[in-house]
């Protein structure tokens, strides 16, 4: 019996010393003509709904785990490198074109694997799926599709403004918890009068595996909105 004890002793400890240290996730959803309505170079035809940014694991201060290359101690083993994760991706690799596009183009080519290379390297390799990328991207898609902010903030894209405490209050009534709003602002050369825009909705989950109960948010604002009574405009698509 001490002998079983002490197998299960051990073997618990290894899986809390394999486990990376946080406490939430986030899924970060981008509005493309946010995104591209800022003087940046963007892939012709953009979505006309909100694609993926990432999911990231967050400490219970809402800061972000730090990447695996500046602080290996996020996880107590080695994660799969990127090269090896993006081969994992095949049988998925239509919805992430899908959903988890990269909007920007690099030297005027698409490249969407650059941008799933990144969201491993800086999120995944320290979440829940250190050796299962194909399960990190996939939860992710599957969150994305569950989702959908359009149905939940309560407002349309369109040339009006919004108070930011509008939208956080519709999101709280449709799916019982805070997000948190991501504003930017576009250069005073596309608009002289600089108001914030929709830039991203992230949703916050309970640490699990998958990520699948919702909690509020920490914090319900990011970028360039800071009052919960800032005006912002959602705008349309093509712009």
């Amino acid at each position: 019996m001490n002998r079983q004890l002490l197998a299960v002793a051990v073997l618990a400890t290894l899986l809390v010393s394999v486990m990376s240290d946080f406490d939430f996730y986030k899924l970060s959803l981008q509005w493309p003509p946010s995104v591209c309505y800022t003087g940046r170079r963007c892939i012709p035809d953009i979505p006309n709904k909100f694609t993926i940014h990432g999911l990231w694991p967050q400490h219970a201060d809402d800061e972000p785990v730090r990447p695996y290359n500046e602080d290996t101690s996020c996880i107590g083993v080695t994660p799969m490198s990127s090269a090896d994760a993006m081969n994992q991706l095949g049988l998925i690799q239509g919805e992430l074109t899908e959903y988890w596009p990269n909007l920007l183009t690099r030297n005027d080519q698409r490249d969407d694997q650059g941008f799933w290379s990144h969201e491993w390297e800086n999120h995944g390799m320290c979440s829940n799926y250190p050796h299962d990328p194909f399960g990190y991207f996939h939860r992710t898609v599957l969150l994305t599709k569950t989702y959908n902010p359009l149905e939940v903030i309560g407002i349309q894209p369109g040339d009006e403004t919004h108070e930011v405490g509008t939208i956080l209050e519709a999101v709280k009534q449709n799916l019982g918890a805070y997000p948190q709003i991501a504003c930017n602002t576009r250069p005073r050369a596309l608009d002289p009068l600089r108001i914030p825009q929709l830039w991203e909705i992230r949703f916050c989950f309970n640490r699990g595996d998958p990520p699948s109960v919702l909690r509020d948010c920490p914090k319900k604002l990011a970028g360039t909105c800071s009052e919960e009574t800032n005006l912002i405009r959602f705008p349309p698509n093509p712009i």
